[in-house]
């Protein structure tokens, strides 16, 4: 554990930072994860919904620097396809 004063406040807001940002990560992969379900369940209008729901996530966590935005763009793609193919 750090012993000066600055670097025991670095320690404890890079914590908090974590938690927060695993966090809003969690409920991205929730989001995306809900759709997918949709899907299997053959689900089409519940699907485009929760489609809408994951896009937002994806683009929320471009914006808070959790993802790049090349990654959400290719993620965003693959889950319309997705909902095309139904």
């Amino acid at each position: 554990m750090a012993n000066i004063k600055s670097a025991i406040k670095r320690a404890k807001t890079n914590e908090a930072r974590r938690v927060h940002r695993a966090a809003q990560k969690s409920a991205m992969r929730t989001a995306v994860k809900k759709f997918l379900v949709a899907v299997e369940g053959q689900e089409k209008d519940q699907a485009a919904a929760l489609l809408k729901e994951a896009t937002r996530s994806l683009d929320k966590a471009v914006t808070k620097g959790l993802i790049h935005k090349n990654a959400a763009a290719r993620k965003k793609s693959r889950l319309t396809s997705k909902l095309q193919a139904m």
